[in-house]
């Protein structure tokens, strides 16, 4: 007999997308519609008029406005797995891919098109911020009616009251009506909730990143306390991969509605971010590079090299262009971004940092781009390249270039940096007095 607290079998959710075409109206189409609405669309007939004589009504009929059409899309489609007790399971993938659509199904806040779920035991969710919550009633009141729905009795939750409030630190507006709540308040109530009061199965959506950092690390601390001591399986989604590393032991991959792969948190996360890779590398091989001939990480022998460093890592790009004429005032810029979020880290270009001469004009350059002690979190990068003459700019590729920091124990006590407050990994030293 499987031991599985949930079971999802060929699950597909599809939505009804209705697409209307509407022609132009005029001002005077909607005051001779609104005037013709007053009467009833009939048939064209002949009607005696109270002096004897005849009245001619024509057919005014529906207006023709535009034409409907409706489309299917499948949220989600074949979607097949298992999750244990006491398992923690990350669901990645990016906006569109299903995760929420997912989640909302295992809640039981929407039903699937087809295939069927499984779930053993009592599920809180977290899903968007109020969730489960009557904005009218006070965060007391919510916190009560959160545990009925739950199954709990009154004695349960008076029991964790006191641990809810203070995880939740909204001690001081607990008798106000939580729709005066801000949202990083709904969400501080809303997950102290569903933590505490003792669900087999907590789902949790990237709901946490309304809240301060300080709230999201209490978060995650506190979800990695009830899976390891406590056995309670989790259902975890986020766009922060440090902390789906961080928490999770298995993941799942969902991409386009469908299930990309399954396996060790580690294995999903990278193939994750290799579709990454591949969506930019087909995005680049359908743009004609005009100027831009070639881009890649390189030794010193100026060969192609690995694109993985260690925090604080030197390394090198070399950039071959062409330029629209001689000139010997050749122009390179670079834009680091996080992989998973498009958020910028670092940028800057030649221009800035100390233009380079050639030593005789020429229409072709090479041009190599130093970084210096690479100071970036553990993650994943992708890199902006683009080319100038003089004082033009001549073209830009985005993600040309993908990149890898690694871990090397930087702090010397084997445990990792933080990767959810910032992409700049800065050295600390701690002296106590």
């Amino acid at each position: 007999m499987s031991d599985a607290i949930i079971t999802v079998e060929n699950l597909g959710k599809r939505y009804s997308i209705r697409h209307q075409r509407e022609r132009y109206t005029a001002l005077r189409d909607v005051l001779a519609d609104k005037a013709k609405s007053l009467f009833k669309s009939r048939k064209t007939e002949k009607l005696k008029s109270g002096n004897g004589q005849e009245t001619l009504t024509s057919d005014l009929g529906p207006l023709i406005s535009g034409r409907t059409s409706k489309e299917d899309f499948w949220a989600l489609k074949n979607v097949s797995f298992e999750v244990r007790r006491g398992e923690v399971l990350g669901i990645i993938g990016r906006n569109g891919a299903g995760k929420s659509t997912l989640l909302k199904i295992l809640s039981r806040i929407t039903e699937p098109t087809e295939g069927r779920v499984r779930i053993k035991g009592r599920v809180a969710s977290l899903l968007e911020v109020g969730t489960g919550f009557h904005p009218e009633l006070t965060g007391r009141e919510n916190i009560f009616l959160n545990g009925a729905i739950l199954g709990m009795s009154r004695a349960e939750i008076r029991k964790r009251f006191d641990e809810i409030v203070a995880f939740a630190e909204t001690e001081k507006f607990l008798d106000t009506a939580v729709k005066r709540y801000s949202s990083g308040m709904y969400v501080r109530l809303a997950f102290a909730v569903a933590a505490h009061l003792e669900p087999e199965i907590l789902v949790v959506d990237e709901v946490l990143a309304v809240g301060d950092a300080e709230f999201q690390k209490k978060c995650l601390g506190k979800m990695e306390s009830v899976s390891k001591k406590e056995g309670r399986t989790i259902l975890f989604v986020s766009h922060q991969m440090g902390g789906v590393r961080a928490l999770c032991s298995k993941g799942i991959f969902l991409r386009n509605g469908s299930v990309a792969m399954i396996g060790s948190v580690d294995d999903v996360i990278h193939t994750y971010m290799t579709s990454f890779q591949i969506d930019h590398q087909s995005d680049r091989s359908a743009k004609k590079a005009k100027y831009l001939k070639e881009a890649f990480f390189s030794d010193a022998a100026n060969e192609p090299t690995r694109h993985a460093v260690n925090i604080g890592e030197d390394t090198k790009i070399r950039v071959v262009f062409s330029l629209p004429r001689p000139s010997r005032l050749p122009v390179v810029g670079v834009i680091a971004r996080r992989m998973e979020t498009g958020e910028a880290v670092f940028g800057s270009n030649s221009r800035v940092c100390g233009q380079p001469e050639l030593s005789a004009p020429a229409i072709e350059a090479k041009m190599d781009v130093f970084l210096s002690g690479l100071n970036l979190v553990p993650g994943f990068y992708i890199l902006d390249i683009w080319v100038g003459c003089d004082n033009d700019d001549l073209e830009g590729l985005e993600g040309l270039l993908e990149l890898e920091v690694v871990d090397n124990n930087p702090h010397g006590t084997g445990k990792p940096p933080f990767t959810n407050f910032g992409a700049c990994f800065v050295p600390m030293r701690f002296e106590a007095h």
